[in-house]
C-alpha cells in the first residue's frame, strides 16, 4: 500500500523506546513530537514482556474483520466465501484501549541484557516497525539488520539531525504499520463502492480534509459509504462519498419509495447529498422530511467523479462516551516524569 491510498481505518498508536540509559530516555522525551504517545523502557526484557503480552492480549480480544461465510443455498459444501465485517471496523472507535497498540519500537543497539538486534528478533508481532537508535553500532550492523529484515530504519544518536530524522521516521513507520494491517481490507474492497480508497487524486483531497479538521482517527462507514472521522478531542465528522454509480442506486431506491420530484432534482444537481440516518440509508417513507437529511456537497474529479460531503457531529453514531486521543495522552502524562512501560 502506498501513501496514494486512504486507509480503511487508522488511529494513533504508541511508540516504545528501549534504552538502558534512563538519562538518555528522559532527555529524549523533551525533543519528541508533543502529540506522540510513547512508553519508556530501560530494560529490554521488560519491554519484550509488555510488548508481546499486549500483542497477544489484543489479538485475543479483537473481533476478526473477516469471517468464513457458508452459503447454505449452495449444494456444494466446499463452497465458502469470506465476509468482511464493517461493524467490526466501526466498533474499534468504542475500544478505549485502541491507542495502547504499539506500532513502532525505537531500540538502542548496545544494551547489557541483549543488543537491539536480538530484541527485534524476539518481537512476536510482525506488524510492529523497528528503528535502531544507537551511538555505537556501525554500517556493518545496519546492513546486516536490513538484510535480515530485522529493522526498518537505522539512526545514529550523535548525528546532527538525529532527532528530526527520528520524528519523521516514527511518523512514516506508524503509517507503515497500518499499511500492513489494512492491506487485506483494502484489497477486498477493490472494485466495490469503496473504490475511492484507491483513487490517488481523491486520497490527496481527503488528506487535506484530515489536515483542515485536525483528524487523528478514522473508520470505514457503511450506509452511507465513507469515513467516520474524529479529531484529537473526540469531535466527530462523517465524510460521505458517492460516485455516479452509488448516486444512481440512491436515486433508483428513492424512486421506488415514492421520492418527490424536488428531492430527485436536488440529488441530480449534486449540490447536496442525503444522510438518511433514521431510515437505514434509504429515502424516508414520509417524504416531506427529506430536506432535513440533506448536506451541502462538493464535486471532485479524480480517476472518476465523486460527490462528497462532510457532516459535523453526525447523528446515528453512539459517540457520547468516546475515549479520545487527548484523553489517552493525559493518562500517559499521569506517569510523569516519564511514561515508563512498567506502569502497564
Amino acid at each position: 500500500m502506498t501513501m496514494d491510498t486512504i486507509k480503511p481505518f487508522f488511529f494513533p498508536t504508541t511508540v516504545g523506546f528501549v534504552d538502558d540509559s534512563e538519562t538518555f530516555l528522559a532527555n529524549l522525551t523533551l525533543q519528541l513530537d508533543s502529540q506522540l504517545a510513547f512508553r519508556l523502557f530501560n530494560s529490554p526484557s521488560q519491554a519484550l514482556k509488555v510488548l508481546n503480552d499486549s500483542s497477544s492480549s489484543a489479538a485475543q480480544k479483537c473481533q476478526p474483520l473477516f469471517s468464513t461465510y457458508h452459503d447454505r443455498a449452495d449444494g456444494n459444501d466446499a463452497h465458502h466465501v469470506i465476509a468482511m465485517s464493517f461493524e467490526a471496523i466501526g466498533r474499534q472507535v468504542h475500544n478505549a484501549r485502541r491507542f495502547d497498540s504499539t506500532s513502532v519500537v525505537v531500540v538502542d543497539y548496545d544494551m547489557p541484557e541483549m543488543n537491539g538486534l536480538e530484541f527485534c528478533r524476539r518481537i512476536e508481532n510482525p506488524a510492529v516497525r523497528k528503528i535502531i537508535l544507537t551511538g555505537k553500532a556501525n554500517e556493518h550492523v545496519a546492513v546486516k539488520s536490513f538484510n535480515e529484515g530485522l529493522i526498518d530504519r537505522f539512526i545514529r544518536k550523535h548525528d546532527v539531525d538525529a532527532i528530526p530524522a527520528l520524528n519523521r521516521a516514527i511518523g512514516e513507520m506508524q503509517n507503515a504499520y497500518f499499511d500492513k494491517v489494512c492491506q487485506t481490507v483494502l484489497d477486498t474492497l477493490t472494485g466495490t463502492e469503496y473504490a475511492f480508497l484507491k483513487d490517488s487524486q481523491f486520497a490527496a483531497r481527503v488528506t487535506e480534509i484530515f489536515r483542515e479538521l485536525g483528524i487523528v482517527e478514522r473508520y470505514l462507514s457503511y450506509r452511507p459509504n465513507g469515513l467516520l472521522m474524529l479529531d484529537g478531542l473526540g469531535a466527530a465528522y462523517l465524510l460521505i462519498v458517492h460516485s455516479d454509480e452509488t448516486l444512481r442506486s440512491v436515486r433508483e431506491i428513492a424512486m421506488e419509495l415514492g421520492a418527490s420530484v424536488d428531492f430527485l432534482a436536488e440529488l441530480d444537481s449534486h449540490r447536496s447529498v442525503p444522510y438518511f440516518w433514521r431510515t437505514d440509508g434509504h429515502y424516508p417513507t414520509d417524504g416531506t422530511a427529506w430536506k432535513s437529511y440533506m448536506h451541502s456537497a462538493t464535486v471532485f474529479q479524480g480517476e472518476r467523479r465523486y460527490v462528497y460531503a462532510v457532516v459535523k457531529k453526525p447523528a446515528g453514531f453512539d459517540l457520547d462516551a468516546i475515549f479520545s486521543y487527548e484523553d489517552y495522552l493525559e493518562v500517559l502524562d499521569g506517569g510523569s516524569p516519564a511514561k515508563w512501560g512498567s506502569q502497564l
